[in-house]
Parts: structure tokens; C-alpha cells; sequence
């Protein structure tokens, strides 16, 4: 296996529509998606999708961790060809980030229950529902395939902002002796969603 190199927002490989895999027995394939999640694992990242390591296939990797959505895990997961659909028209905000968009965050709108279908690496064809985070990293990967990344799909762009910047913003609170009861109370007179900063990117 190889860690695979990971291309960033601007670069052209991410802006178009992906190819469909038609050749399941190809050996390549297999030894791609090897290499797809040892780049992911290695990157920090709950997800990855074939563009971002400059190869155009609608192939996509995930996984879901324990501790988000209640703690439903969902096992690393391989998804050739994949459609979406929605369940209800309900979408919900939360921050995302993306390995492609690196030290970024923002928050964007995302379908809160979706059904999704692909094909296995076999071809075998297989279909989830999924609600909550799952739902969201499934739509985020599935971006990738159609040149879409989550700057794109953001209401409010001024919610974009780096990484560490609401660490930075805490410490100049504490420094200019605000107190928590305070903070918390101008994050409540907003609608953007707590992050956490420690999440990894999807």
C-alpha cells in the first residue's frame, strides 16, 4: 500500500464530474482503494473520494467513528458508483471540513435522512439508509464525484473560518476576562451550530 497525495481546493482534477467503474476486475482497482485508506487513516479524515487523489472514478471511503451519532459506528465502508437520495426535504447545519480544503471549516446545510445505494468491490450492489452525521458524510464524499466541494455549498460564507480560530478567539476572551457564562451567551444569540475543533475533517 502507498499514501496517496491529496489535492487541494483550485486544482482541476476536483472541479469536474467523475467517471463510473465498469471493471470490477481489474487488480488496480483493488490496490487503489488499499491505498485510498491508508491515505485516509494517515490523513486524519473520516472520508475520502477518488478526485481528491487526482484519480477521476466515482469511488468514495468512509467511515463513521464511535461517540458521533450516539455512538452508531459505522465499519470503513467502500462505495463504487454511488446515488443519493433524500428521505424528506428536512437539512439541518453543521461545520464541515475537508481534507482538500485543509486548516478551513465552515457551516453547510445537508439533507438530515438520506437512502443511498452502490456498488461493493465486487460489483454487488448495495443499499443503506443513514440520518445524522452518517448522512452528512456520505453527501460530503459524494460531492466529490460531481466536482463539488463544501465552500459551495455554504448559506452564510462568513462562517468560513480557520481551524484554530475559535481556540484563538476563547483564550482572548479568558484574557480579556469575559467569563463562560458570558461566552456561551453570545454563542446562543446565534444560529451557527458549536464545533468542535477536534473533529477530524471529512
Amino acid at each position: 500500500m502507498a499514501i496517496l497525495d491529496i489535492a487541494r481546493m483550485g486544482h482541476p482534477i476536483l472541479k469536474g464530474r467523475s467517471h463510473e467503474v465498469t471493471n470490477f476486475d481489474d487488480p488496480e482497482l483493488h490496490t487503489f482503494i488499499d491505498d485510498m485508506k491508508e491515505t485516509m487513516v494517515h490523513a486524519g479524515g473520516v472520508g475520502l473520494a477518488a478526485p481528491q487523489v487526482y484519480v477521476p472514478l466515482r469511488i468514495v471511503i468512509f467511515f463513521v467513528p464511535e461517540g458521533r451519532d450516539g455512538g452508531a459506528a459505522v465499519p470503513m465502508t467502500v462505495m463504487i458508483n454511488p446515488v443519493i437520495k433524500p428521505v424528506s426535504d428536512a437539512m439541518a447545519e453543521d461545520w464541515e471540513g475537508c481534507l482538500s480544503v485543509p486548516y478551513l471549516t465552515g457551516v453547510v446545510p445537508r439533507w438530515t435522512q438520506i437512502k443511498y445505494s452502490y456498488q461493493d468491490v465486487d460489483g454487488s450492489l448495495r443499499e443503506r439508509s443513514a440520518e445524522g452525521f452518517h448522512a452528512r458524510v456520505v453527501q460530503h464524499e459524494t460531492d466529490h464525484l460531481d466536482g463539488v466541494l463544501y465552500p459551495m455549498r455554504m448559506i452564510d460564507i462568513a462562517t468560513l473560518s480557520f481551524t484554530d480560530a475559535q481556540a484563538d478567539d476563547e483564550e482572548e476572551d479568558l484574557e480579556d476576562g469575559e467569563s463562560d457564562d458570558e461566552t456561551l451567551e453570545h454563542e446562543a444569540e446565534t444560529d451557527v451550530p458549536e464545533r468542535d475543533a477536534a473533529e477530524p475533517a471529512l
